[in-house]
């Protein structure tokens, strides 16, 4: 027996557990909705991608007010981020001083963008973009793109005046990775076991042939496709991975065969054992629809045939700004698998008409050398966002799914306006991006923050919206923003709000005024 088949065996046996299935009794209840869900069709179709930027977004250099007057934000935003700055020459680009580093953007490089403004909240601002977000800026200009203002979790309305009060109600571990990648996903910290993207497809259940596809992470299944009834079918890049090998166990497809048998037989008469193999045998039939109906990866208009393969795909590569290199972009790549799933969704065995996706791009956790990374992270997220919308524009049979496809940015937390020498520190509120051509885009949704004088240490802002340290204080909570693109999504509002007493899938949306629960931003 060689190690590395043995190896390998195991590996590819020890991702069942993760293959997307709950317990069989609730896959049971899942069933019910097939019925409907086939005669229906799947014409109707809508899904979500939540594009995960882990590490906590510095929102800070993501939008801006250019604004340059006295009293104007920018003139605020370079005292805290550039240690080079001059008041007589707020425009004046960053300047290199011995021992600091300027991380504020230069505002001639700063892509400046028309407002709507159509809620009357942000009158006067003149709003850019980091230089890496052209192609945001054309999806914004063209109304596929809207932008969310200073979001983040919040148990209800918070001033600054509450934060005094230590029996105000307050997320828990604020400014902690784990905790706050948790509550932003499930409105609860770390250990939380549902969140929003899989509770929302818990109720979308019935429209769903099989619930197993209902929520799907890429390389991973994080809490927020987790839902009561469904949990996350997680995929790799690389498509399917087959139990027991690729038609051959240890070069032999009889012993292939039998390990698929064994695996998905009881041999106990205990209840654990029955629905262990129940949960098997599901896992390989899921796996054989999947090999079925994935289609290849160097299919146009997600891939460039004849390609030897991902890495080398030009469609799937961005150019770093710091080098000028086309380099492989991994978040496109886990975007191209959405892809697939999604022309997959009409197979006979799939048959989906509601999902949620997940995929994310790591490394926002920017303490130091901000400048240069956040560059090349944004760049990713741009090229990734051009890539996924250009794709659901020309999709297999003429399909254009632009308007039933909805791709949205989420965050640990926004960070600090204040520069800790070359990055910024951990922070609450954050802006966010939502794409796709049933976004009322060309907007800033919510008020953006008040930028006002700061003490000379940089540390105590009196403006209401900034915390010590230049922490900016959510304005629109999650709940919010959950609320609104779930009622794009068509989960009712009793779903969302909770009945009989039980939490809704937004556990805090009743304590905003039922005028500002939908944000506005979806058709």
């Amino acid at each position: 027996m060689k190690s590395h088949d043995r190896r390998s065996f195991l590996k590819n046996a020890s991702v069942l557990g993760a293959a997307g299935l709950t317990s069989p009794w609730a896959l049971n209840l899942a069933a019910m909705g097939t019925a409907s869900a086939q005669s229906s069709g799947l014409t109707d179709y809508k899904a979500l991608v939540c594009l995960f930027l882990s590490g906590g977004n510095d929102a800070h250099n993501t939008l801006l007010n250019i604004e340059t007057t006295q009293s104007g934000a920018w003139y605020y935003y370079r005292a805290a981020r550039d240690p080079s700055y001059k008041p007589s020459s707020p425009d004046a680009a960053p300047t290199v001083i011995q021992g600091t580093t300027s991380i504020a953007l230069n505002k001639a490089d700063v892509l400046a963008i028309t407002n709507k403004n159509a809620q009357g909240l942000n009158t006067g601002v003149k709003f850019g973009l980091h230089p890496q977000l052209k192609r945001t800026k054309q999806m914004y200009a063209d109304g596929k793109a809207a932008i969310v203002a200073n979001v983040g979790p919040l148990i209800q309305p918070t001033i600054k005046l509450d934060l005094s009060d230590p029996t105000f109600p307050l997320p828990q571990s604020l400014m902690s990775h784990n905790d706050q990648q948790s509550t932003w996903q499930s409105f609860a910290p770390e250990g939380a076991v549902g969140g929003w993207g899989g509770l929302m497809m818990d109720s979308l259940m019935s429209r769903n042939v099989n619930a197993t596809f209902s929520s799907i992470g890429i390389n991973g299944g994080p809490v927020w496709l987790a839902g009561k009834l469904v949990a996350p079918y997680q995929i790799g890049t690389s498509g399917v991975r087959q139990m027991a090998g690729s038609g051959a166990t240890f070069g032999s497809q009889a012993v292939y065969q039998a390990v698929r048998n064994i695996a998905s037989t009881a041999y106990r008469a205990d209840t654990l054992a029955n629905d262990y193999s129940k949960t098997v045998a599901r896992a390989l039939s899921v796996e054989g629809t999947l090999l079925n109906a994935l289609p290849s990866a160097t299919m146009a208009p997600w891939g460039t045939p004849g390609s030897a393969n991902s890495a080398s795909d030009p469609l799937l590569k961005y150019v770093n700004p710091s080098t000028g290199i086309s380099t492989p972009n991994p978040l496109a790549l886990q975007l191209q698998m959405v892809l697939r799933m999604i022309y997959a969704r009409k197979h006979a065995q799939v048959g989906v008409r509601r999902q949620v996706f997940m995929v994310n791009l790591a490394s926002f956790d920017t303490h130091s050398d901000q400048p240069a990374n956040h560059s090349n992270l944004l760049a990713q997220l741009d090229h990734a966002v051009g890539y996924f919308y250009d794709a659901l524009a020309a999709m297999p049979g003429g399909e254009d799914l632009r308007s039933q496809v909805t791709s949205f940015t989420a965050s640990d937390f926004g960070r600090a306006l204040n520069n800790n020498g070359d990055g910024t520190d951990h922070g609450w509120g954050g802006h966010h991006f939502v794409f796709g051509a049933s976004v009322k885009g060309g907007d800033v949704y919510g008020r953006f923050p008040d930028f006002r004088p700061f003490d000379e240490t940089n540390s105590v802002y009196f403006s209401s919206d900034f915390l010590t340290n230049g922490v900016l204080l959510p304005e629109v909570s999650v709940d919010q923003f959950a609320y609104t693109l779930g009622q794009w999504m068509d989960v009712s509002v009793s779903s969302l709000t909770g009945v009989g007493g039980t939490a809704g899938i937004t556990p805090h949306i009743l304590n905003f005024d039922s005028s500002l629960r939908n944000l506005g931003f979806m058709a």
